[in-house]
């Protein structure tokens, strides 16, 4: 079966799914994978029809059974330093190189390998394959795909989410909210800067304030967190605006994140600078000129995988792997989309994150051949 993951993987390495660019070639290629092996097979586009998510069961078709998640996409290669062609998987030792390799080809290839086996057993409880676009940018495929799901009487109970955990489990980790602040002013020249609206002067202001929420979230820290750190962060990724020293800035951009150990924390952020654009920075703005605006896009809110006492996912993949302890991690995933559908969810995959985005990706094989031991103790789990 490893000579079969191999055979895949080379496969997807050789589709480059950078985010920004189109997915649906992989998808087709794994639907038909999947088909051969007697799965039932859906694949849903975008507007586009080059983006593309794929839903595929075998077994009864009846609720429960195990889900086996992934994402097609992948980070860019430009201005990374390769060794070795990236989109072509490579050897070395016992080292299967190539983008996506761990991030997260390796644990989609395992799967796929194993439909067959699946195919030919007779199921008492179904497995599902749920394979998504974008989930670097957002998790915009998954966030489509669950629209699609949502009313289905068929759903699984359990998903494992296969992102590159070296086959820990990993029942909980942070959610990831993304936003672009955009400040419209008014220019003027820089020796009279009260008969414009210095739309960089405000957005510092809107800055000092995430600032400010940052350290008030350290106070908000849950006692029991097991994160690290165990309060929800905050991060200004960019601030940009003017065009020289003598102009006053007419635009700016503020693009920033924050990454929630609890829901309410998301809220509380949010509420506090609506109000401060409300009653401080546009009123202020407008005072100058009626056409000041500032806008704030979202780009992404991804909730978190909330850890929970009862969780039938972490008691089945710590029989299948022999794991005795589950942990929590600072990166995020689809996990906590699934998890809101009403699943018990883990994440647990071959390949570490330490590798994931770098140049020169990797997954050891005797890391897939541990993921292919617990997706065939699954099988067997499934036909009892």
């Amino acid at each position: 079966m490893l000579d079969r993951t191999e055979e895949i993987l080379a496969d997807l390495i050789a589709h480059p799914t950078v985010s920004s660019d189109p997915n649906a070639g992989l998808i087709d290629a794994m639907a038909t994978r999947l088909e051969d092996a007697g799965a039932r097979v859906e694949v849903f586009r975008d507007e586009t029809g080059d983006k593309a998510n794929l839903w595929a069961s075998i077994g009864p078709d009846m609720g429960g059974g195990v889900m086996l998640s992934g994402h097609s996409d992948v980070v860019p290669v430009a201005d990374q330093d390769w060794s070795t062609d990236p989109w072509q998987m490579t050897e070395r030792g016992d080292l299967l190189m190539g983008r996506g390799t761990c991030d997260m080809k390796g644990f989609i290839a395992a799967s796929i390998a194993m439909a067959s086996a699946y195919g030919t057993t007779n199921l008492r409880r179904p497995v599902h394959f749920c394979f998504t676009h974008d989930e670097e940018v957002g998790c915009l495929g998954a966030q489509n795909l669950v629209q699609h799901l949502k009313g289905r009487d068929h759903l699984p109970a359990i998903a494992v989410v296969g992102e590159p955990t070296e086959m820990r489990i990993i029942e909980g980790h942070k959610g990831c909210c993304e936003y672009t602040a955009r400040f419209q002013g008014l220019e003027g020249h820089g020796s009279n800067p009260d008969r414009g609206v210095n739309a960089v002067a405000y957005a510092v202001r809107y800055v000092s304030r995430l600032m400010e929420l940052a350290e008030e979230l350290k106070l908000r820290a849950p006692r029991d967190s097991r994160f690290d750190p165990p309060w929800t962060t905050v991060n200004i990724g960019k601030l940009a605006g003017g065009v020289a020293h003598n102009v006053i800035p007419g635009r700016a951009e503020v693009e920033w994140e924050m990454r929630p150990v609890q829901y309410g924390d998301a809220e509380f952020v949010k509420e506090q600078l609506t109000q401060l654009i409300e009653t401080e920075l546009l009123p202020a703005m407008r005072a100058v000129t009626p056409w000041a605006d500032i806008s704030v896009e979202t780009i992404g809110e991804v909730v978190g995988l909330e850890p929970m006492d009862d969780n039938m996912a972490r008691s089945l993949v710590a029989q299948l792997t022999g794991g005795n302890s589950a942990d929590v991690v600072p990166f995020g995933t689809e996990a906590g989309l699934f998890q809101e559908l009403g699943m018990s969810v883990v994440v647990c995959g071959p390949g570490s994150i330490a590798q994931a985005h770098k140049p020169d990706e990797y997954v050891s094989r005797q890391q897939l051949t541990e993921c292919l031991t617990m997706l065939e103790g699954l099988r067997r789990t499934l036909a009892a």
